[in-house]
């Protein structure tokens, strides 16, 4: 079965022991500094934030369906049936087009290394594989992060605001959002206030896609064979062009011949 996390917010202190796992955890860099910083990052892919007195994680939603896996040319990105969508640096070729296909802006970009790789929360896959629970939820000293069954959480959560209606939202995050994802949360605000996203549709993103691309005319994919034809030849000629060096100067005249 899927596993998933449960984060509620209610019960965070913000104790931010979740980044400072995340980051040892994935060998990255944690300090005051970064502990100050709200933001998700090539350097810190979790991040709490804080509202008052009010706190929310973000982190990677680890869609059930991930638009980023879907869009990646070479397979570096992937959906696991345990849950995690890992990333795979080896096969990366930096197209970035997981950035871009993201609906909750997570994947982040090391600009500033000479091998960059893309960076992003992985649901902990290799603890996953092992039976444990991510470096996150077995920190957590409060339990507002949890570890465990998709569907087991999703029942917890939802008998959580029955019996405390006025303490939450009457919404659970990421239970239906692009066709569902792996990290569910419970507010007691509206979850725009932490920036996240309440208009996303319900289906997974690559089923929009693939709708849209069932409808274009067969001409249009001829038309990018046929532009994809014409920018090989013309490199190609360039390629021949440098294999076979300069040609000979004509000493007289200065022209080549």
């Amino acid at each position: 079965m899927c596993k998933a996390l449960l984060y509620d917010s209610t019960v965070c202190i913000g104790c931010k022991q979740c980044e400072q796992a995340c980051a040892a955890q994935n060998k990255l860099p944690y300090d005051d500094a970064i502990a100050a910083e709200e933001i998700q990052s090539a350097h810190k892919m979790t991040v709490v934030l804080t509202r008052g007195d009010k706190f929310m994680r973000r982190l990677c939603m680890n869609c059930t369906d991930p638009s980023c896996a879907s869009v990646c040319p070479v397979g570096a990105l992937q959906k696991t049936a345990l849950g995690p969508v890992t990333y795979d640096a080896s096969k990366c070729m930096g197209c970035r087009y997981c950035m871009v296909a993201c609906p909750f802006s997570v994947p982040k970009y090391e600009w500033g290394k000479l091998v960059p790789k893309v960076q992003k929360c992985t649901m902990c896959p290799d603890r996953v594989s092992q039976g444990k629970q991510t470096a996150c939820a077995e920190i957590c000293p409060t339990g507002a992060t949890k570890f465990g069954e998709r569907d087991d959480l999703i029942a917890e959560a939802q008998q959580r605001i029955h019996d405390n209606p006025g303490k939450y939202v009457d919404h659970i995050y990421g239970l239906q959002e692009v066709g569902g994802t792996s990290v569910l949360l419970l507010s007691a605000v509206p979850f725009e206030t932490f920036g996240y996203r309440t208009n996303l549709s319900k289906d997974p993103m690559p089923m929009l896609t693939y709708r849209v691309l069932s409808h274009i005319p067969d001409f249009v994919p001829l038309g990018g064979m046929v532009l994809g034809g014409i920018w090989w030849i013309t490199h190609r000629r360039e390629e021949v062009a440098l294999a076979e060096g300069p040609k000979p100067t004509d000493e007289k005249n200065g022209r080549k011949r």
